[in-house]
């Protein structure tokens, strides 16, 4: 097990290192007024200068090689333009504690409400919670997010009888955005588990003990859903972080000042490092969440082997 996470995390490692070079490479493509607050009213001269002490005139391995330096160190250099010369680590600290709040709330929402529903409609198949369930998860995955998010916060805000927009002074303002960052994430655990559930009723084991009049309850408990949530644990970490990352639409709709607005911002300004910085920390995000779900399913599996077998290929 132990070899096995070693492996898994240089290879992530290396992953991330190429992701970090590709993005890096990719934004010095980018026009140059993104390095400057005030880029009109310098001369050529002025230009050329600042170029030269920041460093970007010259190659490419060479500012590669030092910001992946600073990377190491936590600098993640200074916003130009969104907030001109504050260091972005400071800048992304105090909006990451908002997304991770607004998502850890989704997802203690999301979690037990879309496995209640996938057993629900396990237990159900072809029945009506089964179909009332088949049509929830067809309607989030067919209708784009933006129409029923819109639906959501006006007749949400109607019927609640609070403001459209966040505001941190009114707890009644953080339920629509809760419940818009849940609500994909309980059709995809309802999904996944309904299948694993249903998958794991057709094996064999199941039908033996029925065949032996273990009573049903002890087979959906103890059997079914136990081992249909082994799967699922790879899926979850992954899950959380993205959703405690914030949506970026959802972030913006409600005026929510946590990362998913953010990054919308700062490409507005054309704020080359906080666009770089935002990249590479969802980056990191996605990676460490494929990272803990692959580690996670070899500690809760015990059928897994990590150990080759003589005479496998």
């Amino acid at each position: 097990m132990l070899r096995y996470s070693f492996n898994r995390l240089l290879r992530s490692l290396l992953t991330l290192v190429i992701i970090i070079a590709v993005v890096f490479s990719l934004l010095r493509l980018m026009p140059i007024e993104g390095y400057f607050d005030n880029f009109d009213k310098m001369s050529p001269t002025q230009i050329q200068n600042k170029l030269t002490l920041m460093g970007l005139n010259d190659p490419l391995y060479r500012q590669l090689g030092r910001f992946m330096w600073r990377l190491l160190h936590g600098d993640l250099g200074t916003s130009t333009r969104y907030r001109v010369g504050v260091p972005i680590t400071g800048i992304l600290g105090k909006k990451i504690l908002i997304s991770f709040r607004f998502g850890i709330l989704a997802m203690a929402v999301s979690l037990p409400l879309g496995m209640l529903l996938g057993v629900a409609m396990a237990r159900g198949k072809g029945k009506l919670a089964d179909k009332l369930g088949n049509a929830y998860i067809v309607f989030i995955q067919a209708v784009p997010n933006a129409v029923y998010f819109l639906f959501i916060q006006l007749y949400g805000a109607m019927l609640i009888g609070c403001s459209m927009l966040y505001k941190a002074t009114d707890l009644r303002t953080a339920i629509l955005p809760i419940l818009s960052l849940a609500l994909p994430s309980i059709a995809g655990y309802a999904m996944w588990l309904r299948r694993y559930m249903v998958d794991e009723t057709n094996k064999d084991y199941i039908k033996l003990a029925r065949a032996k009049g273990v009573p049903e309850s002890v087979i959906w408990r103890r059997h079914v859903f136990r081992n249909s949530v082994v799967p699922m644990v790879q899926l979850i970490p992954g899950s959380i972080l993205m959703t405690i990352s914030g949506s970026i639409y959802v972030e913006s709709l409600y005026s929510i000042p946590g990362m998913g607005g953010l990054l919308v911002d700062v490409i507005k300004r054309q704020d080359n490092n906080m666009v770089q910085a935002l990249v590479i920390l969802y980056s990191i995000m996605g990676i460490l969440g494929l990272l803990l779900g692959d580690i996670l399913m070899g500690i809760v599996d015990p059928r897994i082997s990590f150990v080759k077998k003589e005479g496998s290929r």
